[in-house]
């Protein structure tokens, strides 16, 4: 019994010992060095402080302190955890040359239980591969497992799911015309065109599934406008466009393509025109007025767009609103942009209208032309008074003066109409909006016969 007691006495004056060095000696150092720099009303803390009873007792608290620390250090490294490892990528072994397999998840979830050590160093492997092996499994439907390939043997893991249910396909493989679709166009700038595409090949070679390639309706490059570097006119080149495949409704198949990518040629022109801004007068103005002037503050605009757009291209209309105009007026108007341009130079336009007093003048025997008759027909009037009409011109004097028959044109409108006797409406237009065109005669016989 005396040597138990003896040898507990002996530890605990080791344990005393050693924080007589480590600890108390090297305190008491820092607080004389303190203390010497306080007055003399210091030296009351300084004896209570050298007391060996103080000292020990403030080592006893700093040892109870470290003994917490490290006893709760130890207990939670000790304790048993769980981690899970979310959305971790599923890695397939299989003949991919010879087969598809459908029915595997992209990702599973891991839950990783063991103690928190161990799954801390578990968690900072760079192996946390998701294996699944169809090494040797004929084409059908089987169940396998999904395993995870574990860093630390001390770890259980969970994978959820951990079974899939999956069909292995034989893997054929088709040739298809390769077309193109231009994303994006709205990014490009508005005066620039796209006139030409030319991809580095016209066939790609789609593998898959039987049942999936009969679903690939089309094989498009997607080429991204936002993708390139530069926009200006010329040939710009653009690589690994990627390549994807659509069934009839426009929905992709998941079909593996071969390339994946191509390479295109993109040519960019800035088609131009300068056109005449045209004012069309809609509508009657008052009674006794006509209008004398038209006066508008541009009279051309550069038009940029599609080329075969442009060349139909002869003039902007720019409609104002007359009906029932009885005096001078200032309309400000907004440009249309028509069909197919994407840019004009001018946007807006102000247009001044005056007015004048009208008179009237007839234009006689002006000879009637046909319009939209149908290939393989010939036509003409039924009587000498359906080949020509006599037009009344209404305007004020000094417009309509020095306006002749070369100016105004009568007309037919024949679209639609075969073979036989038809009484059509007489149809006139002039060159000068500010004039009114009626023709005396509104209605006219004519005779179409085939060739």
């Amino acid at each position: 019994m005396k040597k138990i007691i003896k040898g507990i006495s002996n530890f605990f004056h080791k344990i005393a010992s050693f924080l007589d060095k480590k600890i108390i000696i090297p305190i008491t150092k820092l607080i004389v060095s303190i203390t010497e720099n306080f007055d003399k009303s210091s030296k009351k803390i300084e004896n209570w402080l050298s007391k060996t009873s103080t000292l020990l007792f403030i080592s006893l608290i700093i040892a109870i302190i470290i003994f917490i620390v490290v006893d709760q250090k130890k207990i939670f490294f000790a304790e048993s955890s769980a981690e899970i490892l979310k959305s971790q990528p599923v890695e397939v072994i299989l003949n991919e040359e010879a087969y598809v397999v459908e029915g595997l998840p992209e990702t599973v979830d891991i839950t990783l239980i063991g103690r928190k050590a161990d799954l801390y160093f578990a968690k900072q492997s760079p192996s946390h591969e998701v294996v699944v092996d169809l090494t040797g499994l004929k084409p059908g439907t089987h169940k396998v497992n999904i395993k995870y390939n574990q860093a630390l043997a001390s770890i259980d893991y969970n994978v959820n799911p951990s079974t899939a249910t999956v069909i292995i396909y034989p893997k054929v493989s088709e040739t298809r015309t390769l077309t193109y679709d231009i994303l994006n166009q709205d990014s490009l700038d508005s005066k620039l065109v796209i006139d030409n595409v030319a991809i580095s090949t016209d066939k790609v070679v789609i593998k898959g599934a039987e049942y999936q390639l009969k679903k690939v309706a089309t094989v498009k490059a997607l080429i991204d406008i936002n993708n390139l570097v530069k926009q200006e006119v010329g040939v710009i080149n653009l690589k690994d466009v990627p390549l994807k495949a659509y069934d009839e409704a426009g929905n992709t198949v998941d079909v593996e393509i071969v390339p994946e990518k191509v390479d295109a040629d993109i040519t960019i022109t800035s088609p131009s025109k300068e056109l005449p801004i045209k004012v069309i007068p809609v509508g009657t103005v008052t009674f006794g007025k006509a209008i004398s002037s038209i006066d508008i503050s541009e009279t051309n605009v550069m038009v940029y767009g599609d080329e075969d757009v442009l060349n139909t291209l002869t003039y902007i209309p720019v409609e104002i609103d007359v009906n029932d105009l009885n005096s001078n007026k200032q309309f400000k108007l907004e440009l249309e942009k028509p069909v197919g341009i994407k840019q004009m130079s001018v946007n807006n336009v102000t247009v001044n209208v005056a007015l004048g007093t009208a008179t009237s003048k007839d234009l006689t025997a002006v000879d009637i032309k046909y319009r939209n008759l149908a290939d393989g027909y010939t036509v003409q009037g039924v009587s000498a008074n359906d080949t020509s009409v006599d037009i009344t011109l209404k305007g004020v004097a000094s417009v309509i003066d020095s306006i002749t028959t070369d100016d105004v044109t009568a007309y037919l409108n024949l679209e639609g109409l075969t073979e036989g006797t038809h009484e059509v409406d007489v149809l006139v237009s002039g060159n000068d909006v500010k004039v009114e065109y009626v023709a005396k005669t509104k209605k006219v016989k004519v005779k179409i016969t085939k060739k």
